[in-house]
């Protein structure tokens, strides 16, 4: 068995993390998408619940992009409550938006979005 990897502080994993490269090469390269729901989500959960951002907030994103797609959503004049909250997604989501414009892209954007919202959950219930 392979030994466990060393823990990692969140402002370690923020500082080795770029979510919005991830995102875009992690929707539309399956290479990439280990990482995007690993260390990508678990970096916008720490910052997003920094900002505040509830859960139901990320889910309600999910649902909007599953409907209208990514670049719908980034469109959106306020996505998440909060202008800082807002703008942070905004980036992300365009950024994404760019590269991923296929069905399949906003299916796995709706899914990263809703793996970030568990994971801001999670954070929430072990204060």
């Amino acid at each position: 068995m392979p030994p466990a990897p060393d823990s990692r502080s969140d402002d370690e994993v923020l500082a080795a993390t770029d979510v919005s490269v991830l995102l875009r090469y992690g929707l539309t390269q399956e290479a990439f998408r280990t990482a995007l729901f690993g260390d990508g989500a678990i970096a916008a959960a720490v910052t997003l619940d920094r900002l505040g951002v509830l859960p139901r907030s990320l889910v309600f994103v999910a649902e909007i992009v599953r409907a209208g797609g990514l670049a719908y959503a980034a469109e959106l004049p306020e996505p998440l409550p909060g202008p800082e909250p807002a703008e942070v997604l905004r980036d992300w989501l365009s950024g994404a938006a760019q590269t991923a414009a296929t069905p399949e892209a906003d299916t796995w954007a709706a899914r990263w979005l809703e793996a970030v919202a568990e994971i801001v959950a999670l954070r929430r219930s072990t204060r």
